[in-house]
């Protein structure tokens, strides 16, 4: 079982100093240790993007995949190895850009898999572009007269598309975000965990301070996780009041429960060395 100082590794981050990133892999690696998993039994795997370093500073299995694609070979690793504790990273651009697709599909299996996604409202690595979470009439280098476009709400998407874990954190609270990730990690079933991430170098306006003067806790709210509706209606609210914490939590069968060739045990622990393919093979010549 892991302690924080068996997750460092020799390589440390090269994030812009203050960026939002050093948090969220600090609140993963509290999340990990306080849940006492083996990291010999974890997989991260992440996309393209400044978040897309976070398999390589963190001691576990790793895999760095294509733009927007860490949810589908997540999700291959798992169908491969269901034993296995799966957590996919992506940022805002990665998830709801060029993996918008994927996420909705492994929304909707309820695949057993947590996604963490570093929502800095911009394209970070790439000098700072709109991103599909950027507000409305936010400037940057591709939209100099203002963003024109209606943001993507990932949460009222999570809350329709199937996820069983909706969540918002925010990196400027480690302890309360490492509760978050802790939970999704926990659950099973899909569980997202939206991150509210400064980017300290081209997001001008959703700084660490302007976040802090308008975040609070649903759970000081005593919201129910269990009700949908007022999960849509706080998912909706965003402005001079941003809620953070679990919106929605319910248990569903995953598609894993469901698969027949997995149900006693995953594909990678069966014997197929006497399986005869060769009826198959013809079929297909």
């Amino acid at each position: 079982m892991a302690n924080i100082n068996e997750l460092e590794t020799i390589e440390k981050p090269t994030w812009c100093p203050g960026c939002g990133n050093y948090n969220i892999l600090i609140a993963l690696k509290n999340a990990i240790s306080n849940l006492k998993l083996d990291p010999s039994n974890v997989a991260l795997f992440t996309g393209i993007g400044c978040s897309g370093k976070d398999c390589q500073w963190i001691r576990l299995y790793g895999f760095h995949a294509l733009h927007g694609r860490p949810l589908a070979v997540a999700e291959g690793a798992k169908f491969a190895n269901n034993k296995l504790t799966v957590i996919a990273a992506g940022g805002d651009g990665d998830s709801y850009g060029i993996g918008m697709g994927h996420f909705i599909h492994a929304m909707r299996r309820n695949i057993d898999i947590t996604y963490l996604v570093h929502d800095n409202q911009v394209y970070g690595l790439t000098t700072g572009q709109a991103s599909p979470t950027s507000e409305k009439g936010f400037i940057t280098k591709s939209t100099p007269f203002g963003v024109i476009d209606e943001p993507v709400n990932p949460l009222t998407l999570a809350l329709s598309g199937g996820a069983t874990y909706v969540a918002r954190g925010f990196a400027g609270d480690i302890p309360h975000l490492t509760k978050l990730i802790e939970g999704a990690i926990a659950h099973k079933g899909f569980a997202i965990v939206d991150i509210l991430q400064p980017c300290v170098t081209f997001n001008y306006l959703n700084t660490f301070e302007w976040y802090r003067q308008r975040v609070y806790k649903l759970e000081e709210q005593n919201h129910d996780p269990k009700d949908k509706e007022k999960a849509y209606v706080k998912a909706q609210e965003w402005g001079k009041k941003i809620p953070i914490g679990l919106f929605y939590n319910i248990d569903k069968p995953t598609i894993e429960d469901q698969l027949p060739a997995i149900k006693e045990k995953p594909l990678v622990e069966h014997d197929i060395r006497n399986i005869d393919i060769s009826k198959t093979i013809k079929e297909f010549i």
